[in-house]
């Protein structure tokens, strides 16, 4: 009779092992698409801020080739 028992115990706890995890897996599948669409938007912004950061230091860089010239003017000027 114990090993009846036994053997009825084994068998359902492997039954409750074999429980339907499609609920879980369609979750971890929203889940996962959400984190690899917020990385991508991330990517997509990290990608602006440096296309900016880029266009505002070619900018300077303009500013500061433009003041060079003005001084190399002006030493010109004062060499006369």
């Amino acid at each position: 009779m114990k090993k009846v028992a036994l053997t009825v115990a084994v068998l359902a706890l492997g039954l409750a092992a074999c429980e339907d995890n499609a609920p879980d897996n369609a979750t971890s599948t929203v889940n996962t698409v959400e984190m690899e669409a917020n990385a991508d938007t991330a990517d997509a912004v990290n990608a602006v801020d440096n296309g900016l950061d880029a266009a505002a230091n070619a900018a300077d860089n303009a500013v500061v080739t433009e003041n060079e010239a003005a001084a190399n003017n002006t030493a010109t000027n004062n060499a006369m």
